[in-house]
């Protein structure tokens, strides 16, 4: 079914210093759609300027939370927003993306591609590759060829029909992994899964993150 709205859910903490660049990024790619959309951010218990950077943005709904999961806020901004555009499940899509990630403009056209042929989207996740040391940059482009980040699930790039989240039971409560698990829910259920590297999102490099074992500790051990 063609979708009729798109709620963007984006989980937070403690993100002052990328938080401009993740909420325009996201609001371009609103535009650049040509869909409905409903932006939620959850500043999980955020202590840095986070809330008043978001303050700037009357066009996203911001919430604040003291949560310290990011699967509770992932799945609290993909509720909220569910709540708030009240439209039809199965025409409505939630992408996914964190607040120290940039999208480009086509990042929801091409979710709503893959919307035309199935009920879920893995989309594609870089590093900025500028701010990797020479070492782990190295690692990365020798073993990121073509084709190598298909299969990989990151909640910086994933999108669902509100329909198949609902039916699943949304994205479940833990502290890392709750996107693996969100997909592995989706699989098992017998809902179609489209994936792509097109028009991937970046996302930050740093080597200390806000999730144990996340995408920070997978770039820390990309040299080791």
């Amino acid at each position: 079914m063609t979708i009729e709205h798109i709620v963007v859910a984006i989980p937070a903490r403690d993100e002052e210093v990328t938080l401009d660049s993740c909420l325009e990024s996201v609001l371009d790619a609103c535009e650049a759609s040509a869909v409905p959309s409903t932006v939620v951010l959850v500043l999980d218990s955020c202590g840095d300027r986070s809330a008043a950077i978001a303050r700037q943005y009357p066009e996203v709904v911001t919430i604040e939370r003291d949560y310290g999961n990011v699967g509770r806020a992932r799945d609290a901004a993909a509720t909220a927003g569910l709540r708030l555009s009240g439209g039809d499940p199965e025409r409505t899509w939630i992408a996914f993306t964190d607040a120290d990630t940039a999208v480009p403009a086509p990042w929801l056209r091409a979710h709503l591609s893959a919307a035309a042929q199935a009920d879920a989207f893995v989309g594609a996740v870089v590093p900025r590759l500028d701010d990797l040391d020479q070492a782990r940059r190295g690692v990365w482009l020798r073993t990121h060829p073509p084709g190598a980040t298909l299969g990989h699930v990151h909640g910086a790039n994933l999108g669902v029909r509100a329909n198949a989240y609902l039916a699943v039971g949304g994205v479940p409560a833990l502290t890392v992994g709750e996107d693996v698990d969100l997909v592995a829910r989706i699989r098992a259920a017998g809902y179609r899964i489209a994936e792509s590297e097109r028009h991937p999102v970046v996302t930050s490099a740093r080597l200390e993150g806000r999730a144990p074992d996340g995408y920070a500790a997978y770039l820390r051990e990309m040299a080791s």
